[in-house]
């Protein structure tokens, strides 16, 4: 089961960033997160109101999956799609994959789960990968004040995406149901950008285009309904730090598909950047003695 709910996950979030793309332009970022989320939970509702699996929460929780849309179906997706007009989409999901550092740190600061040892090492790996990755496109642009607010961005949706897993395992281990609570926040999430697009008194007539409807309808459904759902449910199957061993793998295919429809180009510094980041996910993921063979070194590593 936790290898089918991988694969979802992989796929389908490899593939949702190019959608991302495809919604650049006129239709403001909060209108188009409004109109992703919108479909998706009216079909998250409806399906849970037909198999009578909506369940009512107290005040405390509610006010939870109101920080957990903020977090996971708002403010991230905001970072996202604007850092998309300054980075390719591919390389927002490399910065994405750095989640599993987040998700360590956050689980000791929520949870008093102690990162291990192997945690500095991956984090050395997955910073150097970051610098590695951009310093050509940084130094070719002067560094260009646009170029490092698209990696800051997608930093930042990046942390916010870890908040909210954290706050999805708070509500697992209460025993409520991932679905419903996904719902909830997802309807809050919908809310809150559409509060927000009123304020700044966006147009929400979408961009009436193939490209634009297609791309909504997907991240709509596969990438919100089935993607967020495989992905809470692993976190609650296996925790947040194994389920962000997703992102080890999704951003390969992400970049692949970047490559085809957003140009990007393969130089030297891109695959080493992503070598470097990949593997430090993968540090992350392996415990010293799968990695350390022998008994004397076996027995040294699990004295550390």
């Amino acid at each position: 089961m936790n290898a089918l709910l991988y694969g979802l996950v992989v796929i389908i979030w490899g593939t949702t960033w190019i959608a991302i793309f495809l919604q650049q332009g006129p239709v403001p970022a909060p209108v188009s997160i409004f109109w992703r989320f919108a479909l998706a939970t009216v079909a998250m509702m409806l399906i849970l109101l037909a198999q009578r699996k909506l369940r009512a929460l107290p005040l405390r929780d509610h006010l939870f999956c109101l920080l957990q849309g903020c977090c996971v179906f708002g403010f991230n997706f905001w970072c996202f799609y604007t850092a998309a007009a300054w980075i390719s989409t591919g390389l927002e999901s490399v910065i994405f994959s750095m989640a599993v550092l987040f998700n360590a740190i956050n689980s000791y600061l929520f949870f008093g789960q102690k990162p291990p040892a192997r945690f500095f090492v991956a984090a050395i790996l997955g910073l150097t990968g970051i610098v590695t990755l951009f310093w050509q496109d940084l130094v070719n642009s002067g560094w260009s004040i646009t170029l490092l607010m698209g990696i800051g961005l997608s930093a930042l949706g990046t942390l916010g995406f870890s908040f909210g897993n954290m706050i999805s395992l708070r509500h697992q281990r209460k025993g409520l149901e991932t679905i419903t609570t996904n719902s909830w926040a997802m309807l809050y999430g919908t809310l809150i950008m559409g509060a927000i697009g009123l304020l700044r008194g966006d147009d929400f007539t979408p961009q009436w285009t193939a490209s634009y409807l297609g791309a909504l309808v997907y991240l709509a459904l596969f990438g919100s309904v089935i993607g967020f759902g495989a992905y809470f449910t692993l976190v609650g199957r296996i925790g947040p730090s194994k389920a962000a061993y997703s992102t080890l793998l999704f951003p390969l295919v992400a970049l692949t598909v970047s490559t085809f429809f957003e140009g990007y180009i393969w130089h030297f510094n891109g695959v080493a950047g992503l070598l470097l980041i990949l593997t430090g996910n993968l540090v992350m993921f392996t415990r010293p003695e799968n990695w350390l063979g022998g008994r004397g070194t076996r027995r040294k590593a699990n004295a550390c």
